[in-house]
């Protein structure tokens, strides 16, 4: 896994450990974004699924990918900021093959870095694919490390909130019927969870802390939330003081405390 690097939130001066997410190439190689450490990190005030990709070149097989643009949720404020990613830059097409016997170095094969969308071999049946490097969550607990699943659409943001739920220990997890609205939070729950997750753009305010709190406290159930943009400051400190689990969700799916209940549920577990 990659060290982490420090990132400055620029709203309240901290810096977060940050570790860039790991992907798996269709050649079966680790792609990790090239962070721009350089440029500042930018606030993330409004999300579209559109722009929340970044385009990333495999280093084996010069294949160019999209996937999440890498971003982080401050432990300290909860502002979830973009990290840059440096640019594409073009691959140099490989030269014209000289005859065999011609010229130094003749049949020699071209470097790897060098070749340009590359065609894959045809998979053989029965055979897993290679697999990438685990940028699961490590386990705690006893618990194996948490492995992410890539957040394109709502339903993704819900089903990733409830894998994450099991991998705490909550049994029989429910989702709802039917294709989440991208404008409201959605629910989830398990004997003694009441959990909501919000795939929006908005972060997340007080009123919806309360409400989530209000659900667990009339099921007798434990309360979380889950939230792709993060909290408003007043939420936060309201939920700090109801002890209710607050976790950010990046693109990676991968979701992260931003609370100390967080970090005492990822801890414990259920």
């Amino acid at each position: 896994m990659a060290e982490a690097v420090p990132v400055r939130c620029p709203a309240c001066l901290r810096e977060n450990g940050y570790v860039a997410p790991v992907f798996p190439c269709a050649c079966g190689n680790p792609v990790v974004p090239p962070l721009d450490l350089a440029a500042p990190p930018l606030p993330l005030t409004h999300r579209t699924w559109s722009d929340t990709w970044v385009a990333v070149r495999c280093t084996v097989c010069a294949r160019v990918s999209e996937w999440p643009h890498p971003e982080l949720g401050c432990s300290s404020c909860g502002t979830v900021v973009r990290i840059a990613v440096h640019p594409v830059e073009p691959v140099q097409a490989p030269e014209p093959a000289q005859p065999v016997g011609s010229g130094a170095g003749a049949g020699v094969p071209p470097a790897r870095g060098d070749l340009v969308d590359v065609p894959l071999p045809p998979a053989v049946p029965g055979q897993a694919p290679a697999k990438a490097a685990d940028g699961g969550q490590a386990g705690q607990g006893g618990r194996p490390a948490f492995r992410p699943v890539t957040i394109r659409t709502a339903r993704d943001a819900v089903a990733t909130a409830a894998l994450y739920l099991r991998w705490l220990g909550f049994q029989d997890v429910r989702q709802p019927d039917g294709r989440p609205i991208p404008s409201a939070a959605v629910d989830l729950r398990a004997p003694g969870l009441v959990a909501q997750v919000d795939p929006t753009t908005a972060p997340a305010g007080l009123r919806a802390v309360e409400c989530v709190w209000l659900n667990g406290l009339t099921a007798s159930a434990t309360s979380v939330y889950f939230s792709l943009a993060g909290y408003t400051q007043d939420a936060r400190s309201r939920a700090d003081d109801l002890g209710i689990p607050l976790f950010v969700m990046d693109l990676t799916g991968m979701p992260q405390p931003v609370n100390d209940p967080a970090d005492a549920l990822v801890g414990t577990g259920a």
